[in-house]
């Protein structure tokens, strides 16, 4: 049975869609280098990618509808159902994964009742196993709306997901304060971040990201005696 047409935007949001679109397209030399933020402008719409969504950055690149899916597919950023206000990441990667990772997003399936790339009922929290964002240093780590929350247990995670579903002011470990799901896509399109402080708050790593620098550089660091680095080039050690 051949698909229904795509459902067009209302006028008013239409005619603000491609404002922004056009905006975003003109950063680019090619229009169709634009298609991974307009994904994004359209996800900032209606919280995930649609039928309607994928039309739309079609049409404004010059593009099939064909072309667009393939990569809105292609990348998991990319939600193809309504993600909740909030979207919880739990990293299952490998050193995630051993630390807790598996057993955090095990429970936190049970404790909300929902499974792998679903939503609530409520339309609060979606939840999904994701790869490696690079805070191995901090693992087990938890993402909400791509902000980190370090160090996670299974009680935390749970205790984070009741907080955000009761409207409770929830803070990432490190960065700005957390937003929606909406306006994350949205700064993810290429938007300003209008979040008050959002350029004084640093999500960079702490003390364990440059734990193995200091190694390198012959320090020795608290808690770990005779921690040593082994030279790539098997030139000896250095204390």
């Amino acid at each position: 049975m051949p698909a229904l047409p795509a459902k067009p935007y209302p006028p008013e949001v239409h005619q603000r869609l491609a404002a922004d679109a056009e905006a975003l397209i003109a950063r680019y030399p090619q229009p169709r280098s634009a298609l991974l933020p307009l994904l994004h402008l359209v996800q900032a719409e209606e919280g995930f990618v649609s039928a309607t969504g994928i039309r739309f950055c079609a049409e404004q690149l010059e593009l099939t509808t064909a072309e667009v899916t393939a990569v809105a597919t292609f990348y998991t950023m990319y939600r193809r159902r309504p993600a909740g206000e909030y979207h919880v990441g739990v990293c299952t990667n490998t050193l995630c994964a051993v630390l807790g990772g598996d057993q955090i997003f095990a429970e936190l399936k049970e404790h909300l009742g929902i499974g792998n790339n679903e939503t609530t009922e409520d339309g609060a929290i979606s939840l999904e196993h994701i790869e490696c964002n690079a805070a191995c240093d901090y693992a087990p780590v938890v993402m909400v709306n791509w902000e980190f929350f370090d160090n996670q247990t299974p009680d935390s995670a749970k205790q984070l997901v009741d907080d955000l579903r009761a409207g409770e002011e929830v803070r990432p470990t490190r960065g700005a304060r957390l937003c929606g799901f909406k306006e994350t896509a949205r700064m993810l399109a290429g938007f300003p971040d209008e979040r008050s402080g959002a350029n004084d708050e640093s999500g960079a790593g702490g003390a364990p990201s440059l734990a193995g620098l200091r190694l390198a550089k012959g320090e020795q660091l608290p808690g770990t005696p005779g921690a040593r680095v082994v030279s790539p080039r098997n030139e000896g050690t250095e204390a």
